[in-house]
């Protein structure tokens, strides 16, 4: 009996259910391709001894190389429709909203050459964001090539973003909330069972790939939790003016910019980010490698002063000029930064009987891409998977809700992809 028979038969929610399944094992299949090419080519072509370690290259290494790929890029990009040119999560909720979830293939393979691209010339973009349109076009394609009716292609999109970022980050059930709060925009029951269905295969194949190594470690770190909330609450407050700023910048840069050229955009991102990165080379790339290095070290202050401002500068102007990058990653990085600040001012002032460095840092992470995509509960969700720490749930909720209620109401600012979905003229 044929797929399309035999899916056909099944009634709406054991369907629903086992093409969960299916996507999330096409969505881990395409995600460990998309991270295998990447590491590689950082690995291979230029040598690195860790795939982020750009801080082995000479300055002007790392100049020519960023500015080198944003010109590839911008004459690769110049002679593409404009229809195809659009990536990332705003082009899924633009395609999920305006054209009942039918992601162009063209469009998909764009977007994994491009990121690929992006990232290994070392732009400050991350590979969540066009995981996230790689899983959901993952998904579009599997309904579209079923036949399947517009609501149940929408729920194997939907399935498709959680189980790229389950895969991802090793976290299923923050999957799982990111794609209600962030790319749904609702809650809805009857979509639950296949998008955690999803996000648990796709976890499971990337464990079992990657021998259960997650990508991120971070050690379970006690606190003095009592003492110390007022502190989280102003860390929170001061991640949340910074989400804003971040906000408000790639905004800006993005209206400036939107009638040049695409083939001076692009190299003009990279040059930007060559710059910034001959000082701060922790800056290029995603940065995971900085993230770990600020957990597990003592960091020095003006380091972290210059990846806060730098990333944020840096990463602002590549998704503002158009690269085909994600901005999740690199939120994380300036939240850990950020918040590994925090700490380091505490300690000194304070003394050295407050929390670790590092705790501050990962409640920082997990702050700024709450606040940027004002996605509370997958920031806490990503926090509890991170960590397996649940008594850091508790100061980890002040600083994200503040976070989030500076820049939301404080400031009027909305979720980055809505803001960004506005700018291009279309409203969710």
């Amino acid at each position: 009996m044929q797929l399309k028979t035999l899916i056909a038969r099944l009634d709406s929610l054991p369907r629903l259910a086992i093409l969960g399944l299916l996507t999330g094992i096409l969505t881990a299949v395409v995600i460990i391709l998309f991270r295998e090419l990447t590491e590689l080519s950082q690995t291979r072509l230029l040598g690195l001894s860790d795939p982020d370690n750009y801080e082995q290259l000479d300055g002007l290494t790392r100049l020519l190389l960023a500015t080198g790929g944003g010109l590839l890029l911008g004459i690769a990009f110049h002679f593409l429709a404009d229809a195809a040119r659009s990536t990332g999560v705003v082009h899924v909720m633009e395609r999920l909203k305006f054209h009942q979830g039918r992601l162009p293939l063209k469009n998909a393979l764009i977007q994994f050459l491009g990121a690929v691209t992006s990232i290994v010339s070392g732009h400050s973009v991350g590979r969540e964001g066009p995981g996230i349109h790689l899983g959901a076009a993952s998904g579009s394609q599997l309904g579209i090539f079923l036949g399947l009716s517009s609501n149940d292609i929408r729920t194997l999109v939907a399935c498709g973003a959680a189980a790229s970022i389950a895969a991802g980050f090793d976290t299923p059930l923050a999957g799982v909330i990111f794609v209600m709060e962030v790319i749904m925009m609702e809650y809805t029951i009857h979509r639950f069972t296949p998008i955690i269905l999803s996000a648990v295969s796709a976890t499971i194949l990337t464990r079992i790939y990657y021998d259960s190594a997650p990508m991120m470690t971070v050690d379970v770190i006690s606190a003095n939790l009592i003492t110390e909330m007022a502190l989280f609450t102003l860390m929170g407050l001061a991640i949340g003016i910074l989400a804003a700023l971040f906000i408000q910048l790639l905004l800006f840069i993005s209206r400036l910019t939107a009638d040049w050229a695409i083939w001076l955009r692009y190299p003009l991102a990279g040059l930007l980010c060559g710059l910034l990165a001959i000082p701060t080379p922790e800056i290029m790339g995603i940065g995971y490698d900085t993230i770990t290095s600020i957990l597990k070290s003592d960091p020095d202050a003006l380091l972290l002063i210059s990846i806060v401002s730098f990333k944020l500068i840096a990463t602002a102007c590549a998704i503002g000029l158009g690269l085909p990058g994600g901005l999740i990653g690199p939120t994380l990085v300036i939240g850990a930064a950020a918040g590994g600040l925090t700490g380091v001012a505490i300690q000194s002032l304070l003394g050295s009987d407050m929390s670790e460095i590092g705790f501050y840092a990962i409640i920082g992470m997990v702050t700024m891409m709450g606040a940027t995509l004002q996605a509370p509960l997958a920031a806490l969700m990503a926090l509890l998977e991170f960590t397996a720490n649940p008594s850091i749930i508790l100061p980890g909720m002040l600083a994200v809700v503040t976070a989030n209620l500076t820049c939301s109401e404080l400031f009027k600012q909305e979720s980055v992809f809505v803001m960004l979905m506005r700018n291009r003229g279309l409203d969710p």
